[in-house]
């Protein structure tokens, strides 16, 4: 079993509660538009990190940061890329490397809008987990956590983190 903390628009900035939920994860998975590479930085002090760029993100991410990320875990394919859309509403280029592919876990970001849902059509969960970060018109800051066990996704909750307790990258 592996304890995930899924996040995504983070612009720069970290919370206390992403840190506490961090700590508390086996792996933390961000969705782009990291914003400053100290965020991954400290991050990586508490977890195993996986990821994609964003949009906004510059040379410094995208050295460390794949566009588009497949990889396993226990028994899940995960497909994580910034800018994805959403059941029904795929881009072109989304839609055809998820019909390839068959992930059985879509991650994305971008929108700041949280959204779980099941696609029935491609057999997948979609999941963006809003953003957790200051920047851009979302209401409340979101990630999610959840546990993978084998072939089963568990224990799925959607973390509100308001609009405080900001800390800078810089010192940490």
């Amino acid at each position: 079993m592996k304890k995930i903390l899924l996040l995504s628009d983070t612009h720069g900035h970290l919370d206390n509660k992403i840190i506490k939920y961090a700590k508390w994860a086996d792996e933390v998975w961000h969705a782009g538009d990291v914003g400053d590479v100290g965020v991954l930085k400290i991050i990586e002090k508490y977890s195993i990190l996986k990821g994609v760029y964003g949009n906004i993100d510059d040379s410094k991410v995208r050295r460390i940061f794949p566009k588009n990320q497949f990889f396993k875990c226990e028994n899940i394919s995960v497909f994580i890329t910034h800018i994805g859309g959403y059941p029904g509403k795929y881009p072109d280029e989304i839609y055809k490397i998820l019909v390839k592919n068959k992930p059985d876990l879509f991650i994305c970001g971008h929108s700041h809008i949280l959204k779980i849902i099941n696609d029935k059509k491609l057999s997948l969960l979609h999941i963006n987990p809003g953003a957790a970060g200051l920047d851009g018109f979302h209401n409340k800051r979101t990630i999610v956590k959840f546990e993978v066990n084998q072939n089963k996704i568990k224990n799925l909750f959607v973390i509100e983190l308001g609009k405080r307790s900001k800390i800078n990258v810089s010192d940490q």
